[in-house]
This record gives C-alpha cells, sequence and structure tokens, in this order.
C-alpha cells in the first residue's frame, strides 16, 4: 500500500463495526498512531476521518486491524459504500430470510402454549432435529458475530457481537447439553435451540433493517451526485466534441443544449436561457441567464442554446464543493455524541459483569441454573447498544441532507447543533439585507435630469452610471446621443449633448465649474443624512454653468429583509444589524426592517469585536444579548470573515466570497436572509430528534437489562426488543426528512429603501393570468419580464411564449400590480384575461 505524504485529512472506509462501543474501540486505536491528532468515526456511514500534521495511511491502518478491524483509505469526495449495498450477486436479505426459515420451526411450540402445555408439547421437535436446525443458524449464519466478538476479545474489549455470541452459544450449548445427557426413554426436557436461533435472527433482521434505513440517510448525497454528467459537449477549433468529464479543462467552451445538464461552472459566453438550479440552490423557479452571467454545473439548461466558457471544474465546482461539505457535516460527531462516547466505552464490560451477577445470583438463590442461565443470556441480548449508536449520527445525517435539500449547507455537525440555541443574529447590512448594488432612489430635476446623465455616463462600467441607465430604461425614456464624453477622476464625468457641455459628478466638480449650487442645497443635505450618494447635474451654456438638479443613489432592501426579521421575532430571535453607515442612515434602515437594534459606523476590521461583544453580553448600539443563548452572524464578504470565525454559529450568504463560505459553518445558497430562520428551524428539528433517540435508548437500556436481570425477558422477547430499538431510532431519525420551510411572507423591495413597502401572502390560492406583451425580441426580454414579475411576487410561475407575446402567470398577486411591474421594465400590457 502506498504511503501518503502528510496529509491533513484522511478518510478511511471502515469494515465491522456494528454498535457504538466498536465506534470508540477504532477511535482510541487511531488516536494512538504518531502524528494523529483527532479521529471521528461514523457507524452509520461506516467511514473514519482522521486529522493530523503528519499521517501514516500504512500505520493508521495498521491500527483499525489490530484493533480487529478493517480499513481502507477513501480518496478525497470518494463515497463509501456499506458491506450490505455491495453487489454479491445475492440480495442482502437472504441472511434473514435463511434464518427466519430455519427458525420457524423451532418457534411453532411458542405459538402451541397459546392453547395449552400439553399441546404445545405435542407440536415440539424431536430433539435431534432441532439441533440440525439450530446450528446453521448459530454457527453458519450467525458466523459474524463469532468472527467479530473475538476480534474485539482479541484486542481487549468487547461489543455488541460478543455479546450475542456469549448469549446465544450458552442457550445452544445448554440445550446440547441436555440433549446428549438425558437418560434413554426419560421425558425430552425444554430445549433451548429455538432461543438461541430466533435471538441471531432478530439481530439480523435489525442489522438488516438499520442497513436499509441508512441507506435513505444518504440520498442527499446521492442526488446531488447525479447532476454531475458523466460527458461534455465542447466546442474546440470550431467543432463540436463529446469528451468525458474528467478531460474539460478549465477555459473550455462548454456547449449546452436545452434540457441538458450544464457540466462545470461557468459564464454565459453566448445565448440566453432560463436555467433549474433547485437541486443546487433550493430555488424552486428556472433563473434567467443571458451573456456575462454566471451559471453552476449540475443546473438543467431550459429553452436555449448557451455557449459556456468553463471557469471552475472538478473539484473546484460548486457542486464539488456542496457534496464535500454535506460529507463532512455528515461525518463529523456533533458535542453530544462525546457523552454517548463516554457511556459506550465502558458499557458492554459492565453489561457481562451485570449478566455475570445475574447468573450466579439466580443459580445460587433457586438453585435452577438453567433459568439462571436464560436470564443471563436476556440481559446480554437486550443490553445491545445499537440503538445507542445509531441515535446520533443518523439525525444528523439526515438533518443535512434535508437542509442541503432546501439550499442550506451545515458544514459540520457542531454548528448544526448550536444553531438550535441561536438567541441573537447579527446581520451584516450590505449584500446581506440588501442587493448590494447601487440604484437611484430619487431624481430631483424630473425625467429631463434622468435623460441626461444617461447620456453623460452611457460609456462608462461604473455602478452608478449602470444604476442610472437602469433606471431610464425601467421609465421608458430616451438616449440621447452624447460626445466628447471623459471622465474627471476624483469628481465625475462631462459630455457633450447637442449644444450643451453637461457635467455629472460630485459636490467638487460643481464647486471647480462654478456651479450655483444653493438651490438644491437642503435637498442634497437630506439625502446625504439618509446615507445615500449623491450626484449633481450641471449644464453649460452660453459660458454659465447652471445645476439642474441631483440623483441620490441608495442600496435596495432584498424583498424578504423585512419578513426574515419578522420571522425571527417570532421565533424568539433578536436581530441586530452591523453597518458602517452613519447613525441617520442606519436608523432609517433599521426602522424599515423593525429592527430596534443596530450597531453603526463599524469599521470592517471592528466587526469581530462587535460580535465578541455582543456573545460576551456588553453589546453595542443598542445593548447586549441578555437573555442568553448563542449567537450567530450573518454576512458575505471577505471583511465579514473574521466576524463569521467569532461567532458561536457564522452564517454566509452564497454569492459573497469564498473566504466567507469557507469560515462560516452554514451557507446559505440563495441571498434570501429567510434562509437564515430555516437553517435555525432545521437545526432545531434535528437536535429535537437527537435528544428523542437518545432518550429513548438510553431508557430502553436502563429499563430493559433491569427486567431482563429480574428473569421477566426471555431471550426471544429480548432481541426482538433489541431489534426494535434500533430500527425505531433510525425511523425516528428519517421522519425529518418531513421537514419543509414554513409558509412565508414576502416583502416586495421599493423602489427606496426605505418606503413603499407592500406584503405578498404565500398562503392564498394563486390564480392563472394571461397578458399579451409588446415589445418583447429575444431571450433577454423573455428574462426581464420574468424578473419584473418574480420581483412583485418571488413564488409567480410565468410561461411567456415569445412568437405570439403570451404571457402566462400563476401568482398570488394582484393583477394591477404585476402589469404595473412588466410595464416599468419597458414592455408594454396590451391586454389582460
Amino acid at each position: 500500500m502506498e504511503t501518503m505524504e502528510s496529509p491533513a485529512e484522511l478518510q478511511l472506509a471502515v469494515r465491522g463495526m456494528t454498535c457504538a462501543s466498536c465506534v470508540a474501540r477504532v477511535e482510541k486505536a487511531l488516536k494512538k498512531v504518531p502524528g494523529v491528532d483527532d479521529a471521528s468515526v461514523n457507524l452509520a456511514t461506516e467511514q473514519a476521518t482522521v486529522h493530523g500534521a503528519a499521517l501514516d495511511a500504512d500505520a493508521i491502518v495498521a491500527a483499525v486491524a489490530q484493533a480487529g478491524y478493517e480499513a481502507a483509505p477513501l480518496r478525497r469526495g470518494q463515497r463509501h459504500v456499506p458491506e450490505d449495498e455491495g453487489k454479491t450477486g445475492l440480495p442482502s436479505w437472504w441472511p434473514v430470510a435463511a434464518a427466519a426459515i430455519l427458525s420457524l420451526p423451532l418457534v411453532l411450540p411458542m405459538f402451541g402454549q397459546l392453547f395449552g402445555t400439553d399441546t404445545a408439547h405435542g407440536w415440539m421437535l424431536p430433539g435431534w432435529i432441532q439441533l440440525l436446525l439450530a446450528t446453521p443458524v448459530q454457527f453458519w449464519l450467525g458466523a459474524r458475530f463469532y468472527r467479530a466478538g473475538w476480534k474485539a476479545l482479541r484486542a481487549g474489549s468487547g461489543n455488541m457481537d460478543l455479546l450475542v455470541a456469549i448469549g446465544t452459544s450458552a442457550a445452544y450449548a445448554l440445550s446440547v447439553y441436555q440433549l446428549v445427557t438425558v437418560p434413554a426413554g426419560e421425558r425430552m426436557p425444554h430445549l433451548y435451540f429455538e432461543s438461541s436461533a430466533v435471538v441471531i435472527t432478530l439481530v439480523l433482521l435489525g442489522k438488516w433493517l438499520e442497513g436499509r434505513a441508512r441507506r435513505q440517510t444518504v440520498e442527499a448525497i446521492r442526488a446531488l451526485e447525479s447532476l454531475r454528467p458523466e460527458s461534455a459537449l465542447v466546442r474546440r477549433g470550431g467543432q463540436d466534441l463529446e469528451i468525458p468529464l474528467e478531460a474539460l479543462h478549465a477555459g473550455d467552451v462548454m456547449v449546452v443544449r436545452p434540457g441538458e445538464r450544464v457540466p462545470a461552472d461557468g459564464r454565459v459566453l453566448e445565448g440566453g436561457s432560463h436555467l433549474d438550479e433547485s437541486l443546487l440552490t433550493g430555488e424552486s423557479l428556472p433563473v434567467a441567464r443571458t451573456t456575462g452571467e454566471p451559471v453552476l454545473g449540475g443546473a438543467v439548461n431550459g429553452e436555449g442554446l448557451l455557449l459556456v466558457e468553463a471557469t471552475k471544474i472538478g473539484t473546484d465546482a460548486m457542486l464539488a464543493h456542496i457534496i464535500r461539505m454535506v460529507e463532512d457535516a455528515q461525518a463529523v460527531k456533533a458535542p453530544i455524541q462525546r457523552l454517548v462516547d463516554r457511556v459506550s466505552a465502558v458499557f458492554v464490560p459492565a453489561v457481562l459483569l451485570i449478566s455475570l451477577v445475574t447468573l450466579l445470583g439466580w443459580g445460587l438463590a433457586t438453585g435452577d441454573w438453567q433459568q439462571a442461565l436464560l436470564n443471563a443470556v436476556a440481559v446480554q441480548v437486550i443490553a445491545c447498544p445499537c440503538a445507542l449508536g445509531l441515535a446520533t449520527p443518523t439525525g444528523i445525517m439526515v438533518g443535512t441532507g434535508v437542509a442541503a435539500r432546501h439550499g442550506i449547507l451545515i458544514k459540520d455537525a457542531q454548528a448544526l447543533e448550536t444553531a438550535h440555541a441561536v438567541r441573537t443574529v447579527v446581520f451584516d447590512k450590505t449584500g446581506t439585507l440588501t442587493e448590494g448594488k447601487p440604484r437611484v432612489v430619487a431624481v430631483e430635476g424630473g425625467d429631463a435630469l434622468l435623460e441626461l446623465a444617461w447620456a453623460v455616463q452611457q460609456y462608462s462600467e461604473h455602478p452608478l452610471a449602470k444604476a442610472v441607465a437602469q433606471a431610464a430604461e425601467e421609465r421608458g425614456l430616451r438616449l440621447p446621443a452624447a460626445f466628447d464624453a471623459g471622465a474627471l477622476p476624483g469628481r465625475g464625468v462631462r459630455a457633450r449633448v447637442g449644444a450643451a457641455k453637461v457635467y455629472l459628478g460630485n459636490r467638487r466638480l460643481m464647486q471647480e465649474t462654478g456651479a450655483g449650487i444653493g438651490l438644491w442645497e437642503a435637498a442634497a443635505r437630506r439625502h446625504e443624512a439618509d446615507g445615500r450618494t449623491v450626484s449633481w447635474l450641471a449644464v453649460e451654456e452660453g459660458g454659465k454653468v447652471d445645476v439642474r438638479g441631483l440623483l441620490a443613489f441608495g442600496d435596495r432592501l432584498k424583498p424578504t429583509s423585512a419578513a426574515a426579521i419578522a420571522r425571527l421575532k417570532a421565533m424568539g430571535v433578536d436581530a441586530v444589524m452591523l453597518t458602517g453607515d452613519n447613525q441617520g442612515a442606519a436608523a432609517l434602515v433599521a426602522r424599515e426592517l423593525g429592527l430596534s437594534r443596530y450597531v453603526a459606523e463599524v469599521l470592517p476590521a471592528d466587526k469581530a469585536a462587535t460580535v465578541r461583544a455582543l456573545m460576551a453580553g456588553n453589546g453595542g448600539g443598542g445593548g447586549g444579548d441578555k437573555r442568553g443563548g448563542k449567537v450567530a452572524m450573518v454576512g458575505d464578504g471577505i471583511n465579514d470573515a473574521p466576524a463569521l470565525a467569532a461567532a458561536d454559529v457564522g452564517i454566509a450568504m452564497a454569492g459573497g466570497t469564498d473566504v466567507a463560505m469557507h469560515t462560516a459553518g452554514i451557507t446559505l445558497m440563495r441571498g434570501d436572509p429567510l434562509l437564515v430562520a430555516d437553517a435555525i428551524a432545521i437545526s432545531s428539528a434535528t437536535y429535537r430528534k437527537i435528544r428523542q433517540n437518545l432518550g429513548w435508548a438510553f431508557v430502553y437500556n436502563v429499563v430493559g437489562i433491569p427486567v431482563a436481570a429480574l428473569g421477566l425477558l426471555n431471550p426471544i422477547l429480548a432481541g426482538a426488543a433489541m431489534a426494535l430499538s434500533s430500527v425505531s431510532v433510525v425511523t425516528n431519525a428519517l421522519l425529518l426528512r418531513r421537514w419543509t420551510p414554513e409558509q412565508r411572507e414576502v416583502a416586495v423591495a421599493p423602489v427606496s429603501s426605505v418606503s413603499n413597502v407592500s406584503t405578498v401572502s404565500t398562503q392564498g390560492e394563486p390564480t392563472m393570468y394571461q397578458l399579451t406583451v409588446e415589445d418583447m425580441s429575444c431571450k433577454h426580454c423573455v428574462g426581464r419580464v420574468t424578473k419584473a414579475v418574480q420581483e412583485v411576487d418571488q413564488d409567480a410561475k410565468v410561461d411567456i411564449d415569445l412568437p405570439t407575446k403570451k404571457v402566462k402567470i400563476d401568482s398570488r398577486a394582484d393583477l394591477d400590480r404585476i402589469a404595473q411591474a412588466i410595464d416599468a421594465a419597458g414592455y408594454p400590457v396590451s391586454a389582460r384575461s
């Protein structure tokens, strides 16, 4: 085997584990290997993750083998297939079926006892036939328990398999002894072959059901893996060639036909279409993509042909990143699991001691050593700690899987467990609660002024220039011709429009040109007090420069920001806003969002300190968190990374920087603040399931062992109860798959960041509208009309037939508001139905 050179992390497939004590023993063996700093073993996935500065794969595999198990290194991203999933040529249930067929004749007399002892004795099979039926169950189908138990003994410890092997062997041996020593002619005493055979059958059944249920917990990963196409169509040298996905390189031009999946992350070079990214981002509606816009690998292309430049491939792609985060979250232990590990480490030795005390106590007290042995066997069987070992990992696996399906990526189990206790959420403002891009929020001077500003900046790529162009297009204005355009660094721009020279820029530019600003000073001061950026527009004619008006730029709130804050409040979670804006601007946004706490004028370097102060209860801007609980930080930029790391739970917004996403414990795949409440909700639901599972497992053992020790439970019933406990724990965890986000109310983004907010309830029944929309000529127009409708109702379904200009809309919003939004986007609505 090739030795890996000093990796920071090594993943292993571990075979042979059956219970929580197995997990503890493998972890103990791994942590003893030189160079290993930490190790985590997951019973549900049968995988181990080892961390260290210098890891020797050979030494690690040898340590696992010495502990009595088999291990093999896995490549990064490779998923281990548990034994019962492997292709053995036979269905995985065949051992259970074989054991049941052989055990059924042995257990039939027990049913006869329902009708009287004589009937039951009449049904009893001859002893040698019972021996023939029980022996293959004990030593062939039950051989796995002997092998695993022997390995545990060699390693100086115990496990569930050892308990089953000792208990059933005792019942089997007692029966054989009585069979061969009964004097000739005497009535055959009761034999216990049915106890040993049925216990093994039930344990095998429990194992099969556990494996079947565990496979359902990894459906999220399988669904994501299925998004990877096996090949890509690329354009090279003027020809379209189909190549294996592994041969795709960054910079290749991918040809994505309608209905096909995008092979890798990229940027649209040519074409326009709608893409279904639902399995990647949780967004249920297709999103419009056109030239220059990014696309995600794994998304399904809609109606248009796209030429896409591959930018991120292989492990760098977003899909691979999502799969890796889900796998990591499912492989890492939650803090609550540490209690389980400590209990499991001493559980099996304690059970063996209790079993021995039960045997001696009953035997010495009653003289009936047969019954004493059966009671001891029942103690060993019912004490199998499978449910204890499955309680936490199955809950985490299902919770992270369902979260990923709804656009919430949970990086590790600690974040999943901690998020339920969050009582304060700190939001960065720009890009998190707001859209993060400037928009024209006020025009002082009318549409004529906006037309001139558009003309002056039509050749500029500056964000403010784009905002002016968007505002003018939304109002259906005409673009005047401009000449001799030029930038004035640090001050603004200038150009000639007709016979006049037009200046657009800051206060300094107005002073340099000698323009009088007195008439507009009050309006400018008002906008600046609200935290807006002001641009002045002046016109020079006949040697005189006059200010004609000004534009105010602001950042618009995201459509769901106000609803997100309201929902957090309803959940008992306080919200705090961090911003570098001045106090006046921060207060304005806070009022719009319904926030009572905010911290203004925060420098990027001070964000982490502010979060730590809130965690310590000292607070800022509005006081600390007096109620206790955890503090979460939500951000999207590089400057948010220290604060994300400092918080109890870091939550990164998608569309932000990779640094923020790697630092945070939770990543939201859509830039939707409502997902913050969803992340806390799924954490709470998962934590409840884990507590329920652990409570059931502990109660089951605490109650079951004394009942068996008192002779009130025979081995067969103990085996059935043991299997039921394990299956019930996994089944309870699987109920999490039914979790869905709450019905939400969506606040429609206002024209300015501080006014005209309305609400669209998504709880009523949608209505189907049909409109005729003019001036649509291409897929770009289709995307703009769709976007206009979804800004009114983000859940609206839009179907556009471009040749006939017919637009079908399934929405809960008012038709007049939808029509107004389409008109404002520059596409007149000529008919409604």
